[in-house]
């Protein structure tokens, strides 16, 4: 599967996850749409949708940088439109914005709830609506959403159960949207990590540089991300992907070259 000439919109791609997964398809050829807040840096997170656009283009890649806050569909709808006029169409979606909330119910204010819901859900359901009529004339559509399998036993849901229902409710999205798109050949999948992934809110909101030193690198999503979207899309549908399991469908045993600091212990996602 060439990349080259396809159009990726990725959400939250200025930094972590996103942007990992931009250089990665941009090394092969992709045109990225880099929609995302940040247009001056934040010291604690760094980089923006500039200078995530330059290092995609670096990579290899054609970059077009919107700032799009996806809790606004005027904003969304705009960076659509820009993605379309610049390169002709979208053939990939993959929903990476997301915010953290790690507390109970007591402790979750209404106006954080709100907030996870209307970027995670409400956000991530209305990129994909906007993408629909251009993925649905791409001869290799995707979406890929950045959410864990879903799982209804108690313990999921009692720690934080506002930030867990948001994640869920996205997986759902994506499940629901792999049936309903069937007929159009449009691959919907989610994709989720084993093991804490070593990017900004795991440094400063969830386990400090202790939590990073036994996370893996950003990398492994991007090699997961690569070969989910390598596939043909009427193909690979309706799964809820582990990255482990993924490279090792394509034979890849080794992870040592993806931790932090190799030989360490690894600390197992609070998903799974």
């Amino acid at each position: 599967m060439s990349f080259n000439n396809k159009t990726v919109f990725i959400t939250g791609a200025s930094r972590g996850i996103g942007k990992a997964i931009a250089l990665k398809l941009a090394a092969e050829g992709a045109n990225i749409v880099i929609a995302a807040k940040s247009t001056e840096e934040n010291p604690k997170l760094g980089g923006t949708i500039y200078s995530a656009a330059e290092e995609t283009e670096a990579a290899g890649g054609k970059a077009l940088a919107v700032q799009t806050d996806i809790r606004f569909e005027e904003q969304i709808a705009a960076a659509v439109a820009q993605a379309v006029e610049k390169f002709g169409g979208i053939d990939i979606v993959i929903n990476n914005a997301s915010a953290i909330q790690l507390t109970n119910t007591e402790q979750t204010d209404t106006k954080r709830f709100d907030l996870i819901h209307s970027i995670n859900v409400r956000g991530t359901f209305l990129v994909t609506k906007h993408c629909i009529p251009y993925l649905k004339k791409s001869p290799h559509a995707h979406i890929l959403t950045l959410s864990p399998p879903i799982n209804m036993q108690p313990k999921w849901l009692g720690a934080h159960v506002a930030y867990t229902i948001s994640k869920f409710n996205m997986s759902m999205l994506a499940v629901g949207w792999a049936e309903e798109f069937k007929t159009a050949r449009i691959a919907s999948n989610t994709l989720w990590p084993r093991t804490t992934i070593a990017t900004a809110a795991v440094k400063n909101l969830l386990g400090g540089q202790w939590l990073v030193d036994r996370s893996r690198t950003t990398y492994i999503i991007a090699d997961a991300a690569y070969c989910i979207l390598s596939k043909p899309s009427a193909d690979c549908t309706g799964n809820n992907f582990i990255d482990e399991d993924v490279l090792r469908a394509e034979g890849i045993t080794d992870f040592t070259k993806y931790a932090v600091i190799p030989g360490n212990d690894l600390q197992v996602d609070l998903f799974l």
